[in-house]
């Protein structure tokens, strides 16, 4: 069994067909083959694509007490850059979280699925709703976001006690950004 069967993965095209969601891959899907596979679980209200990019950069990590006086990594937030399916820069992501285009349309989302990521030692998958918009990008049309295919970015296992309070750690990190309309 793969690993996408596993995560009840579809693949994207915009159709329902024995109760599979599919929706349809405008731009570039996985390298291999040009089909974009999403778990159906992220996205319950059976939204189209309107672009996908891919993340480079690090999630950003702080050294932190808790009310309980334990010191451990918080997250502040990413930076990233974004690119399209021909590895052009299409924007950047940061705290907020926040997706921001080249023609200055930016959308910030909030959480609302988790999913564990499909490797080891990866940031999990979300789906992520628009709550905010501004401008006139491409990103700005988007309903909701998915985070997905991640790679690295988890906290930092140790290393951060009361001599360390806050430090930051930058852990490099990859995904797919399905934005959603």
């Amino acid at each position: 069994m793969t690993i996408f069967a596993t995560l009840n993965m579809i693949p994207l095209t915009a159709l329902v067909a024995g109760g599979t969601l599919l929706l349809a891959s405008s731009g570039g899907g996985s390298p291999t083959d040009g089909t974009m596979q999403v778990p159906t679980a992220l996205n319950p209200d059976r939204l189209s694509i309107l672009q996908e990019v891919s993340a480079r950069g690090v999630q950003i990590y702080s050294c932190a007490g808790t009310p309980a006086g334990v010191a451990s990594w918080a997250l502040k937030g990413p930076d990233a850059q974004l690119f399209d399916s021909q590895n052009k820069l299409v924007g950047r992501h940061y705290a907020g979280p926040t997706w921001e285009d080249l023609q200055g349309g930016k959308v910030v989302g909030a959480a609302r699925i988790n999913m564990p990521a499909s490797v080891d030692n990866a940031i999990p998958w979300l789906l992520l709703d628009v709550k905010s918009r501004e401008g006139s990008g491409a990103f700005t049309r988007a309903r909701a976001i998915i985070r997905m295919q991640t790679t690295g970015g988890t906290a930092p296992r140790d290393g951060c006690d009361g001599a360390r309070a806050g430090q930051e750690e930058r852990v490099p990190y990859t995904a797919i950004y399905v934005f959603l309309k």
